[in-house]
C-alpha cells in the first residue's frame, strides 16, 4: 500500500511568494477568508522583503483558485508577481495570518 493518506485524498501543496504593494492592505485577512471558504488550510504572513508568502493545502481546484486570486486578493494591493512553488503537503491543519 504505497499510497499515503493524501495521495489518497488528491492533496497538494503550494507555497506562494506574491511581491508588489501588498503589505498593510488587508491582503492576508481577504487570502485567509478566501482559503477558509474554499476548504483549503496553510498559513499567510509578511516577510521582511516586503512580500507575502502563502503556504496553502488542499485540492488542486481549490489551489489553482487560490492562485488566481492573489493577484487581486486586495482591491488595495498592487500585486507585481506572484511566484508559486508546488510541493508535497506537510497536514495543515487551519488556515491562519502569521504575525
Amino acid at each position: 500500500m504505497g499510497n499515503n493518506t493524501f495521495e489518497q485524498k488528491n492533496i497538494k501543496r503550494i507555497n506562494a511568494f506574491v511581491s508588489g504593494q501588498v503589505q498593510g492592505v488587508f491582503f492576508r485577512d481577504s487570502t485567509k477568508e478566501h482559503a477558509k471558504k474554499n476548504g483549503l488550510s496553510g498559513w499567510v504572513k509578511n516577510i521582511e522583503d516586503g512580500r507575502v508568502e502563502v503556504v496553502a493545502e488542499g485540492d488542486e481546484d481549490s489551489l489553482n483558485k487560490l492562485i488566481e486570486f492573489l493577484w487581486r486578493a486586495s482591491p488595495m494591493a498592487k500585486v507585481e508577481d506572484v511566484q508559486v512553488e508546488w510541493l508535497e503537503p506537510k497536514g495543515e491543519e487551519d488556515f491562519v495570518v502569521l504575525r
